[in-house]
């Protein structure tokens, strides 16, 4: 590695980074809060389990169409601009959760519908805003390091329950601070910062490093030319148009795998509040504990996509960790012990969460341009619908059996499906090397 490449990605480190953590972790709080604020909000809105779990999912329903299209107006405007425009309409629509008593008092639409109504919306704007910044990677770092950067950069979905999961129990308790319930400050403020850093877009995001001028000259070639004969490499073996990206088979098999790894992480992560609070704990109290199987997995994401980096590994990095995903899921319905129970889920959450940033390096290493643009679209909204999936069978079978069990080992089997099809659909590492351009080597 020479001295102008660890300067150059140093650079592009430090510049982006940060920052992109900071958006998503704004963009997934907004997008979960949701499971803090069914605490109190059930009661309030006459929501039954199915209920909640039919809302809160169907913004993936919204997600799933609007998705493609969106990504490939990022790649076509550029991401400053349309991670912007996201980032607004999420902020207001996040906002205006708080106002469902409102708009159903001036309506007459019930309470449940006008819920309905608003994820609906919510998953429309935020469509595009996760594949979007994963393509927008894709433009600025070589393949080597997309592994470590997606972990840092998706270290951010445990991380916003970390944080945001103690923060909404706390703000479950302003109940009657000028005159609203604690679940509707809790959307109000956690709303606010989308607003804030969609101006913070327009103003500090690059679109492309040719464009980058807070880089040395020296330092946008040589970026420049490595990315070109990453992609040149790439459409060498796979050159795919946008139709052919959407149809691929290959791209279709890590579609469904992603829906099972994403089954995990939303049809259990929208109920594990209701989950802890059936320990008998406080708002307060279901906050913290609530944040210990996300603190887990944010390591495990960091250090597991590290890890696959640096032995430049992936297939069998995604496979372990799937496994080890459905084991916890399993494992926690088999004890009603509180300690057992989050030990369980938390050692699941270790899977849940560190494999998601090694399974997006599966398909950057095939897809380039205008078709990684919509590839990657298609395989996180395919992938997504297992957001409302997950959810809704959770509560349907909880309404059902009065147990969360049975939905929890419909999603392990989810996951266990997602395994064996990475087993099978292997993994090309060689698509992730580029031939080095013999003037920079020379420099």
């Amino acid at each position: 590695m020479s001295e102008l490449e660890t300067r150059t990605i140093a650079k592009v480190m430090k510049r982006l980074v940060p920052f992109l953590i900071v958006c998503y972790f704004v963009a997934y709080l907004d997008r979960v809060n949701v499971g803090f604020a069914k605490l109190t909000m059930d009661k309030q809105l006459g929501l039954s389990e199915t209920m909640f779990g039919f809302g809160s999912g169907i913004f993936f329903v919204a997600y799933f169409f609007f998705e493609v299209p969106s990504n490939l107006a990022l790649e076509k405007f550029g991401a400053r601009r349309w991670i912007a425009r996201i980032m607004v309409t999420w902020g207001i629509l996040s906002g205006a959760m708080a106002a469902i008593p409102a708009i159903s008092a001036a309506t007459g639409i019930s309470g449940e519908y006008t819920f309905y109504a608003i994820r609906t919306l919510l998953g429309a704007a935020e469509a595009g805003f996760f594949p979007g910044i994963i393509f927008f990677l894709t433009l600025w770092f070589p393949a080597l390091y997309r592994g470590r950067i997606i972990g840092m950069f998706m270290a951010a979905i445990p991380m916003s329950s970390v944080l945001g999961a103690p923060l909404s129990g706390y703000l479950l308790g302003f109940d009657g601070v000028a005159g609203l319930a604690g679940w509707q400050w809790l959307y109000v403020i956690e709303a606010a910062p989308a607003l804030v850093l969609a101006v913070a877009v327009l103003v500090y995001l690059t679109d492309r490093p040719g464009e980058a001028t807070w880089l040395a000259q020296d330092e946008r070639n040589w970026l420049v030319s490595t990315l070109a004969n990453e992609t040149a490499h790439r459409k060498a073996s796979h050159d795919f148009s946008v139709l052919q990206a959407l149809m691929n088979p290959r791209v279709l098999a890590l579609a469904f795998v992603y829906f099972g790894a994403v089954a995990a992480n939303y049809g259990v992560g929208f109920f594990l509040p209701t989950i802890v609070k059936g320990f008998g704990l406080t708002n307060a109290m279901t906050g913290w504990v609530t944040a210990i199987p996300y603190a887990v997995g944010a390591i495990g994401m960091v250090w597991w996509s590290a890890r696959s980096d640096r032995l430049g590994e992936r297939k069998n990095h995604t496979i372990i960790t799937l496994l080890i995903a459905a084991v916890g899921i399993i494992a926690a319905t088999m004890t009603e012990d509180p300690l057992l129970k989050m030990l369980a889920f938390s050692f699941s959450a270790f899977g849940v969460f560190a494999v998601l940033p090694v399974f997006w390096t599966l398909p950057t290493a095939f897809l380039s341009g205008a078709s990684a643009a919509a590839g990657i679209a298609a395989i996180n909204s395919i992938g997504n619908l297992s957001g409302f999936a997950g959810p809704f069978a959770m509560g349907y079978i909880k309404d059902a059996t009065g147990s969360f069990n049975g939905g929890l080992l419909l999603i392990s089997g989810c996951v266990l499906i997602a395994m064996v099809i990475v087993m099978v659909l292997g993994h090309d590492h060689s698509l992730e090397k580029a031939p080095v351009d013999p003037k920079l080597a020379a420099d």
